[in-house]
């Protein structure tokens, strides 16, 4: 548990609240339970913790860059780089709705990369790319 009581966990963020209990847990492993359901528990000292959870690999939607026609440009390179990026859970981890097979190794998905994998020359060119094409309400 992190001093900001968050805890990450196959790339996404647990948030615990502010609480005393809590506070007492910074510093100190946590056992996280993933069932076959697809539910995950957070223990500490035998009782369940609740939480939120923020996602780290979040998408942008179309109708974002609809709505915010001033950032569309933008919009459409964050989407073009998301689309570069290999939005898998970790492969070491087992899929979350297993039937009690085990966890298969899992190889790199064809033509994405690691989100720490993309470089520079990857934003380059999902710019060159969404700068010529046009928006999809029509005005630059």
């Amino acid at each position: 548990m992190s001093q900001s009581l968050t805890l990450q966990y196959d790339k996404t963020l647990y948030l615990l609240a502010d609480q005393p209990a809590h506070r007492a847990l910074i510093h100190r492993y946590l056992e996280v339970a993933e069932y076959p359901d697809g539910r995950i528990e957070l223990w500490a000292d035998g009782a369940t913790l609740p939480y939120t959870t923020y996602d780290r690999l979040a998408e942008i939607d179309q109708g974002a860059i609809v709505e915010h026609k001033r950032l569309g440009h933008v919009l459409r390179v964050a989407q073009e780089m998301q689309a570069k990026r290999d939005s898998r859970r970790s492969a070491s981890a087992p899929a979350r709705t297993t039937t009690g097979t085990p966890p298969r190794p899992r190889k790199a998905a064809p033509g994405k990369k690691p989100q720490r994998q993309l470089s520079a020359a990857d934003l380059q060119a999902a710019i060159e790319k969404t700068f010529n094409a046009p928006l999809p309400y029509g005005k630059p």
